[in-house]
């Protein structure tokens, strides 16, 4: 199954198109050719400290066994976004098992990112829009996320678009021997703010 939204520039991105195609879908399979663009742009954004989780470059086979994995876990959404046709991003909407009842009004969006060759057109606000419309449809309450603090353009990306920074963790990952934090934020999707 394949959901695409297709985006002209509109006021609320500033024209961040700039002339190119931009669209971003929920996807459930990937063509081969799709698999390798998709690979090349997630190790161009780990090589740009893009907060994929992993600190380098991981290998074709690797990545492939990733993202095929994550389209076989139920809890699990991949969303891709496409510049002129080629896949240059990506973004998780995981929801929570079946035994957290607790927290079952709640998602996360997790490992979202846009290949630095790729950034400037707003593609990171749409896919944002996308898991956020997404996450409210299934009847979701509430999205979390979590960034590191050296992803500055993402933070400013995600408080400008309502997300409530309401932690920090002082140790939340390692990189190059140095330790990071990490920022911690929720947005309330139902209108009004409520959580029925």
């Amino acid at each position: 199954m394949t959901e695409t939204f297709l985006a002209e520039p509109t006021d609320d991105d500033g024209g961040a198109a700039g002339g190119h195609a931009r669209a971003v879908e929920r996807i459930a399979e990937l063509s081969e050719d799709d698999l390798a663009t998709l690979c090349e742009a997630t190790n161009a954004a780990i090589i740009e400290g893009g907060g994929f989780g992993w600190i380098n470059p991981q290998g074709r086979v690797s990545l492939e066994s990733y993202f095929r994995g994550i389209m076989l876990v139920p809890e699990r959404q991949l969303f891709i976004g496409r510049l002129d046709g080629a896949i240059v991003g990506a973004a998780q909407l995981v929801r929570p098992p079946r035994n957290n009842e607790a927290q079952a009004f709640a998602a996360h969006l997790q490992h979202a990112f846009i290949a630095p060759y790729a950034r400037g057109h707003g593609l990171a606000r749409m896919m944002t829009r996308r898991v956020e419309e997404s996450a409210r449809a299934l009847g979701y309450h509430v999205l979390n996320l979590d960034v590191r603090e050296t992803q500055e353009a993402a933070i400013a990306l995600y408080e400008s678009m309502g997300y409530i920074r309401w932690g920090v963790h002082p140790v939340y990952a390692r990189d190059g021997g140095r330790t990071i934090r990490g920022i911690y934020y929720f947005k309330l999707l139902q209108p009004g703010g409520r959580i029925a």
